[in-house]
């Protein structure tokens, strides 16, 4: 048997694998990132766009923190908009088309040219654990061509190809998406490890020649004209000279849903071929038909896959309803009577874990440097993988280091939101983010990402020292303006109390600071200008964030008053050896969910279901008691 070494070990080249690897690399560490095929790093099965509501928030943090995806998205950009532009700030989320071969291409050159990192393809069959003093820990992994590799922390991020099955209608066979071959023999080995895995399932549309849509049948969807980059490293005047590709809106009808009502029969989803979780917030066209059954049609997206392909990917049809009845349903959508399909829709099932058996770390509770990341962890989308994977990569580099891990709270970030979801409550089905999952959505924003965690960025070192600078430059002339808002007063005038009027706002008869006028719903920042001869001249972010953090500053201050509390409950530890059946007072149900999840302090042990708010006070009485009883003895 031929053995290597390494520090760090990948297991999956997806969007988490790729996130995890270059973190680690980049730190400093050696690190070997393994895939079933060079020709599927960083692929996107699915829908080639990143971002979108709630996962935008994913990109820009990410960014934040250090990471690629932003940086790369930026470069492939097809199609650039951002959602929500009728609602408040928390919520706005930008989405861009990708791409997709270009953005495989991208993310490889990446990985081959970052020094620390080995790119190789093997499939993994095994995770070598040894024990010392009673605790379990990783030792390496051992590869299908019986090569054994040491490593001091492995990260598994195998996305959708562990002892993964593809499904169209009454056909099953093993496979991984778009047919590369499946990871076999890896959840075998985990579940001896003691790993506890769930079966989920996802899907994805069909693909279809261009050449025979009737665009002319279908509403044009084109891209924003103004683009903010994902990353603060792209040169914005990049975007703005950039020539978009439209995207296109269709819709189902009665005689689509009929289609799909008659062979329901034929659906592995009713018929019982399959056994996995599909995701609640993108399910097939059947279960849309059949769970929506008033609703006379659904709205499809027809999205480019690339500047130099003939595929559209149809957003919104997914289906594994046999090759015919897809067929038959497509053909019956206005301006797709004659459309070819390039690629079947089909569904996929796969393994993944019980993220409740990892630390907010992402470390495995039962075996040290252990680590899971991505779909693995039961989570759906890209953005989602690539989140965990470079909190992941962070933390197995901090752990061989000798550092505390990075543990976002939730009132820091989406990513933060995410991990705690995952690893507090659990899932039983693949994990969406989005903004209605934060309690602190107005503390969120996209805008506001560098602010929230470049600092964690800079601290881990993945933030350059160009890129430090050049936050703290813009946050100086941020702070400087909200100052001079508070300050510059603005007198009455016939002109002003006009524009007033014009919008529907009350005039002024004496002076006005204008920090107050701006918080005025109607208002805009923009709008002050005629009026505010001393405006300094501002980069568009800042301006932004200012209003918004003017604006908005009443909401702002009482989230961060709830944070802090929440801040204050987490500060009181939980001892990991806590015996909670020996707990009087607390109900059976949280004694068992307490013990299985192992919270780490008071604030994560309150957002577990099942634990309720006179749980809460037991376990803190107990506390109290403790300290008590530790204090007399001292």
């Amino acid at each position: 048997m031929m053995k290597r070494k390494t520090s760090v070990a990948v297991v999956g080249a997806g969007h988490a694998g790729i996130e995890a690897a270059l973190a680690c690399a980049r730190m400093h560490l050696d690190t070997v990132l393994f895939t079933l095929s060079l020709d599927a790093v960083g692929n996107m099965p699915c829908n080639p766009s990143i971002g979108g509501t709630g996962k935008g928030h994913l990109v820009f943090e990410i960014d934040a923190l250090g990471g690629e995806m932003g940086r790369a998205a930026d470069l492939v950009t097809l199609q650039s908009r951002t959602l929500n532009t009728g609602k408040g700030p928390a919520v706005r989320s930008k989405r861009i088309q990708a791409d997709r071969m270009l953005y495989r291409s991208l993310m490889k050159k990446t990985l081959e040219r970052t020094e620390n990192l080995r790119l190789v393809q093997a499939e993994v069959t095994e995770i070598l654990v040894k024990e010392e003093d009673g605790r379990r820990s990783v030792k390496g992994l051992v590869t299908s061509l019986g090569t054994e590799w040491e490593a001091d922390a492995v990260i598994l991020s195998t996305g959708t190809y562990l002892d993964s099955r593809v499904i169209v209608g009454e056909h099953a066979y093993p496979s991984g998406p778009d047919g590369m071959l499946p990871a076999k023999g890896l959840s075998e080995n985990l579940a001896s490890l003691g790993i506890r895995l769930m079966r989920f399932k996802t899907g994805t549309p069909p693909r279809i020649h261009a050449a025979s849509i009737d665009f002319s049948q279908l509403e044009m969807q084109p891209g924003e004209e103004k683009i903010t980059p994902y990353s603060r490293d792209t040169d914005p005047s990049r975007l703005s000279s950039l020539s978009q590709l439209p995207c296109y809106v269709a819709y189902t009808n009665e005689t689509t849903h009929e289609i799909i009502r008659k062979n329901l029969d034929r659906s592995p989803l009713y018929s019982g071929i399959i056994k996995g979780t599909g995701p609640r917030y993108c399910p097939s066209i059947e279960d849309k038909v059949v769970r929506f059954s008033g609703k006379e049609r659904h709205q499809l997206f027809v999205e480019p896959m690339g500047s130099d392909t003939e595929e559209m990917y149809l957003q919104g049809f997914s289906s594994s309803l046999p090759e015919d009845v897809q067929l038959e349903m497509l053909h019956s959508i206005k301006g797709f009577e004659n459309a070819q399909v390039m690629r079947n829709a089909y569904a996929i099932e796969y393994d993944c874990c019980d993220p409740t058996q990892l630390f907010p770390s992402l470390e495995f509770k039962e075996i040290g440097g252990l680590f899971g990341a991505g779909q693995f962890n039961g989570t759906s989308g890209y953005e989602e993988a690539a989140a965990q994977g470079l909190i992941a990569g962070i933390n197995a580099a901090r752990k061989l280091t000798g550092k505390p891990p990075v543990v976002l709270p939730r009132d820091s970030s989406y990513i933060g939101t995410l991990i705690d979801d995952l690893v507090t409550k659990g899932t039983n089905e693949p994990y969406r983010i989005m903004t209605s999952r934060s309690e602190y959505r107005l503390l969120l924003r996209q805008d506001n990402a560098e602010e929230r965690l470049i600092g964690y960025g800079r601290e881990v070192g993945l933030i350059s020292d160009a890129r430090w600078e050049d936050f703290l430059k813009r946050k100086k002339l941020t702070e400087e303006e909200r100052e001079r808002l508070e300050k510059t007063t603005v007198s009455p005038s016939e002109e002003l109390n006009n524009r007033l009027a014009e919008i529907g706002s009350t005039p002024i008869s004496s002076g006005v600071k204008l920090a107050d006028l701006l918080r005025r719903p109607e208002i805009s920042y923009s709008f002050l200008a005629p009026f505010d001869p001393s405006r300094p001249s501002l980069p568009d972010s800042v301006t932004y964030e200012v209003e918004v953090t003017v604006k908005y500053e009443g909401y702002i201050k009482r989230q961060k008053a709830e944070a802090s509390r929440m801040t204050k409950l987490a500060e009181k530890k939980l001892p990991p050896d806590l015996d909670y059946a020996a707990i009087e007072g607390l109900r059976l149900e949280a004694r068992q969910k307490l013990g299985k999840i192992k919270p780490l302090d008071i604030g994560q042990a309150s957002r577990i279901s099942g634990v309720s708010p006179a749980d809460i006070s037991v376990l803190l009485i107990y506390l109290k008691a403790k300290e008590n009883r530790n204090g007399r003895k001292e």
